[in-house]
């Protein structure tokens, strides 16, 4: 005789996602978040360093906004972060997965170094940066443009493509570098640096300025290309369902090489601020890692530009805070970067409680039923 078959047990909890919510509720649960993660970071600095963890938040927001200088290198940090998060936003909304952006800010900026190199001592300033400017969004966008069109033709796998571009990109600096100064140092920058060759001016007496004032821009004018241009609707379009674009007459391909196109030239113009106006040198550590941290910011802000300011502003001030951390508690880094980890893992997930709902399935059974 055959066996009798066992009902199927029904999980205790349903995951559904929620139709929407209000935003102040959203806002709520993200404060709510934060809070969580500030208590747990107590905890933990408690049990590994024994200091005192208000103490460790002073230091915290004394790394930022300490000193007029470090108020600047902030706002520097946030712009630079905020620029390389507007470039890849725009791949990303179309769900093409750059994952390229360190190595074309590398590019840009090894573009704009080889021009002060070479025509520096010869050029008017304003010229100079002119070319170096040109320079970076074209290197740039040849960087992004590769993968697009591998996309495009032949549907290869853009993240692993944009991925190993980062990595001939630093051997590219890297050997850059080994020609041009031959004395082994890691940096590459002018002989010379009295002369000021393709540096940026600095704008009522402070370095950075003109760098935040370019990204303020940058950040109104990708909030109005995503939301109410033509060319935003279709990168959207093409995000939801490839198949629903070509239905409706919009051309694929070549939105994926039109977009990977902007992405790259944001990156390149990112390359030259961080050359001309706060570095003059370059490293093949150029983008900080800020390629990667990026897509972070994008994501957390739900690819909104404006939005993508407060969150660029919460990753620069955990990073700063993290570093003054380590230096004024003689801690070890990874103590620093541990509790930046534990405040944006708590963040992260919040946004699960926002766009989705835990059902018990007794619940569900009675909705169904009424």
């Amino acid at each position: 005789m055959s066996k009798p078959v066992k009902a199927a047990k029904e999980p205790l909890f349903h995951i559904a996602k929620r139709n929407s919510m209000i935003w102040w509720k959203a806002w709520l649960i993200r404060g709510i978040a934060i809070v969580a993660a500030l208590i747990v970071c107590a905890l933990i600095i408690v049990l590994l360093t024994k200091q005192n963890p208000i103490e460790v938040y002073g230091a915290m927001i004394k790394g930022s906004f300490g000193s007029e200088r470090k108020m600047w290198t902030l706002f520097q940090n946030i712009a630079m972060l905020l620029c390389i998060s507007l470039a890849v936003t725009p791949a990303f909304k179309m769900k093409f997965w750059n994952l390229g952006a360190e190595g074309q800010v590398l590019i840009g900026g090894l573009c704009s170094m080889v021009c002060m190199f070479n025509i520096g001592d010869r050029l008017p300033n304003a010229l100079l940066i002119l070319i170096m400017l040109v320079a970076s969004i074209l290197g740039g966008i040849i960087w992004g443009i590769i993968p697009a069109v591998f996309k495009a033709k032949w549907n290869t796998n853009e993240s692993l493509f944009t991925l190993m571009m980062n990595y001939i990109a630093i051997q590219l600096v890297s050997f850059a570098i080994m020609v041009w100064v031959p004395s082994g140092s890691s940096v590459m920058g002018l002989v010379n640096a009295s002369t000021n060759a393709g540096w940026l001016p600095d704008l009522f007496g402070q370095k950075y300025l003109i760098n935040i004032l370019i990204v303020a821009f940058l950040t109104v004018a990708m909030y109005i290309y995503l939301r109410s241009s033509k060319h935003g609707y279709e990168l959207a379009v093409v995000g939801e369902s490839e198949n629903t674009a070509r239905y409706i007459g919009i051309d694929v391909k070549k939105v994926i090489i039109r977009t990977m196109i902007l992405s790259g030239a944001i990156c390149g113009l990112a390359g030259f601020l961080l050359v001309s106006g706060t570095n003059h040198t370059i490293s093949k550590d150029l983008a900080g890692g800020n390629g990667f941290t990026a897509i972070m910011v994008s994501w957390l802000a739900k690819f909104n530009p404006i939005l993508m300011i407060i969150t660029s502003f919460l990753i620069a001030f955990l990073q700063r805070g993290a570093g003054e951390i380590a230096t004024s508690f003689n801690l070890n880094t990874s103590v620093a970067d541990i509790l930046t980890g534990v405040i944006i893992f708590f963040i992260i997930g919040c946004e699960f409680f926002i766009n989705y709902q835990v059902k018990s399935t007794r619940s569900m059974n009675k909705e169904e039923k009424k």
